[in-house]
């Protein structure tokens, strides 16, 4: 339709050019123009015998030479001629028959173009414009545009098995149906954002070889009612003519939403386009060799219909990697990467513990930057921690001023939290420490588990709360109740979080019980959709809440009064080194001093893959000069006494 489109402008353009050429050009190159003035004076010397008129000129001869002279509206000529004897021949305005038919379809085809035009803004370039309201807008992708396998996903491998047959069936159908199997219609993705849902399923039709259409699930709503239906209905019509095929639908909670639960009832475009899905999935109409691939991380938003066997028949899990899932990744986003020797991408993999497929991939994008920017020529162990720390704690920030009273308190609140998660067994390790500005933080404590974490019990929950408060407790305590600040702030309200899940969610407190009031409890969730909750049960959820904040409060301030010198000690650790590993944070906790030689190895530990360096000291070599020179000054200022 987009040929047609531009065949018709240029139509147009032809048509007005054409106009525009008659109307200014005429007959004129087969006669010579003369002055009425010289005209007149011919025929008043008798040199003018005949003349022809139009209405608009006036044609002759004179000396077998055709002239032509423009009438000026004249009265008296008629009788000037017939006075001397001219004959006189009327004609009508000359005028081509092509140039009559232009002129009169000029003003249909200009209202055409001008429809065109408007109507293909309204509905944008991939819409097809006015002519192809109801297009799908499906892109069938090529090996051109990258040929993706199942060796380039890794770290899903349960998921892939399930999509294993799948292609085999492609590849050979004869296999199953011999046995009077038949394939999976569809398979929905779903999973957390950066999993590699959309990857895996480029993977199954690279495997395969057969076409793949591609498309949104935003692609198909329009503002104007049965558009999104008519696209569904062509999209199917092209998948069939390509069939077998596979047609992946991305993010299709954007159109498979729950019917009803719009504000446009039943009527709502959505809805009609979800209708017109259901039914060319499973209709009366079969439509063999179309599988249908589709994803989303919202399943518990999909209409039901839309879920049940015969549409989506299977239901593929796709989470975040585990340590072994992470390990594969790495290796599959580094292989054009030149590692350096004291690379392990398995204590990379175990020190990113919860990142999915898409940060893994960032963490080794990152890494090769790093590397760069300093101007090696391989990606170091060094860079991957560098790179780890940017995406966990945000890029530093240490042009930013602040007085020396702001960087003292953000020393004695991260120190808290460090005391306090170091004295409580469930806490998870320590990774970092530091009081540079990163992000939105003016300081951070940063704590990785040791490994992947599916459950967590109740004592865990309460000993993270307690670390979580530390940093308000360490206020308290070294300046006061009247002279805490809001840096606290982000910690409330992380605490808040854990204890109202606790209460609402998990059944872990004994005076609410085991009743889930997170539907219900607008305060938590949003949604007062559901049942609704007495104002004396909402207050006791409130107590419970409260309760559990302030009993990790009161477990951190007994923490940090029982270690106090540790806490100090740590503290002005942090105003000296700026930033501490793990290991550090020990040894300024027990009083060691930290070697210079020491703090210039790039040992890694093997748990948390930290180094052992302090965090102080840059990659590029200039800045990192220059930074021992300002630690070295530090030393002599803020040592403490």
């Amino acid at each position: 339709m987009g040929n047609a489109r531009n065949l018709a402008f240029w139509l147009v353009l032809l048509m007005m050019v054409l106009v525009v050429f008659q109307m200014f050009g005429g007959n004129s190159s087969s006669s010579d123009s003369l002055p009425y003035s010289d005209f007149l004076e011919r025929v008043e010397g008798g040199e003018i015998q005949s003349v022809a008129v139009d209405g608009e000129k006036v044609f002759f001869s004179v000396d077998n030479n055709n002239l032509y002279t423009i009438n000026p509206n004249d009265s008296n000529l008629i009788e000037r001629l017939i006075e001397k004897g001219v004959n006189i021949e009327g004609q009508p305005q000359e005028q081509s028959t092509l140039t009559s038919i232009l002129l009169s379809l000029l003003p249909f085809a200009l209202i055409v173009g001008v429809w065109i035009f408007f109507m293909n803004r309204m509905q944008g370039k991939g819409g097809g414009g006015a002519m192809g309201f109801g297009k799908s807008r499906a892109k069938l992708l090529t090996e051109k545009q990258g040929k993706v396998t199942f060796d380039d996903v890794a770290g899903i491998d349960e998921a892939k098995e399930e999509l294993e047959e799948i292609v085999e069936f492609l590849r050979n159908p004869q296999k199953y149906s011999a046995l009077g199997g038949k394939i999976p219609k569809g398979a929905l993705l779903e999973g957390p954002p950066g999993t590699g849902k959309t990857l895996l399923a480029r993977a199954i039709a690279g495997e395969a070889g057969v076409p793949f259409f591609t498309i949104s699930g935003s692609d198909f709503v329009e503002m104007f009612v049965g558009v999104g239906a008519s696209r569904v209905r062509d999209m199917f019509e092209q998948a069939k003519k390509n069939a077998p095929c596979i047609l992946f639908i991305d993010e299709i909670d954007a159109v498979g939403r729950s019917r009803g639960s719009g504000y446009g009832g039943g009527n709502d475009e959505r809805e009609q386009t979800l209708n017109q899905l259901l039914v060319e999935m499973d209709g009366f109409e079969s439509n063999e060799g179309i599988i249908i691939v589709a994803a989303t991380n919202r399943r518990d938003v999909l209409d039901p219909a839309l879920l049940r066997p015969g549409r989506f028949d299977r239901q593929v899990t796709v989470p975040n990697p585990d340590i072994k899932g992470r390990e594969k990744i790495l290796g599959v986003h580094s292989r054009k990467v030149p590692l350096g020797p004291n690379v392990d991408l398995r204590i990379i993999a175990r020190g990113t513990p919860g990142f999915s497929g898409a940060e893994l991939a960032n963490l080794v994008n990152e890494a090769a930057l790093n590397a760069a920017r300093t101007g090696r020529r391989q990606v170091m162990m060094e860079d991957f921690n560098n790179a780890r720390d940017k995406i966990i704690m945000g890029a530093e920030r240490r042009s930013k001023v602040r007085a020396q009273e702001l960087i003292e308190r953000v020393a004695y609140h991260e120190a808290g939290h460090a005391v306090v998660g170091l004295s409580l067994p469930k806490c998870d390790p320590v990774y970092k420490a530091t009081i540079i500005a990163r992000g939105f933080a003016e300081g951070m404590v940063v704590s990785l588990p040791d490994t992947d974490r599916v459950l967590t019990l109740k004592d865990e929950l309460e000993q993270k709360i307690a670390m979580t408060m530390g940093g308000k407790a360490a206020e308290l305590i070294k300046y006061g109740e009247d002279a805490v600040s809001n840096g606290a702030g982000g910690d409330i309200q992380q605490a808040s979080a854990s204890a109202r899940a606790m209460v609402l969610r998990w059944g872990m407190s004994d005076k609410v019980g085991n009743i889930d009031y997170a539907e219900a409890h607008s305060g938590y969730s949003g949604n007062t959709a559901g049942f609704s909750v007495s104002a004396q049960t909402k207050e006791l959820i409130e107590s419970e809440v409260k309760r559990l904040v302030d009993e990790g409060l009161e477990r951190a301030l007994q923490i940090l009064t029982e270690r106090k010198v540790e806490w100090e000690r740590l503290a002005q650790g942090l105003l000296e080194y700026e930033t501490l590993t793990g290991e550090e944070i020990d040894k300024v906790m027990k009083g060691e001093s930290l070697d210079a030689e020491e703090a210039e190895e790039e040992t890694v530990s093997s748990v948390t893959a930290i180094p052992k360096t302090r965090a102080k000291a840059k990659a590029e070599p200039e800045a990192a000069e220059q930074s021992e020179k300002e630690t070295s000054s530090d030393k002599d200022e803020d040592k403490p006494e």
